[in-house]
């Protein structure tokens, strides 16, 4: 029962700088058209889109399991 408060403060700060990190990645990409669609007026779009394109991973072959037999215990 000691360790209940410190966990669940340790949990309550992993949200809230996930949600601190997300906001932020979204201010980032929208923030311009935020403001000025506060301001009344249209946002100026860049003549290219940025788009995020993940690393693609190496496809691992799943390893095939060989049966071999073992000697009795």
């Amino acid at each position: 029962m000691q360790m209940l408060a410190p966990l669940g403060t340790l949990a309550f700060l992993a949200t809230l700088w996930l949600l601190t990190v997300v906001g932020a990645a979204v201010l980032e990409e929208s923030g311009a058209r935020i403001a000025a669609a506060l301001k009344g007026k249209s946002a100026h779009r860049p003549a290219f889109a940025s788009v995020r394109m993940r690393a693609r991973s190496r496809v691992r072959r799943p390893m095939r399991a060989v049966p071999r037999w073992r000697d009795a215990a």
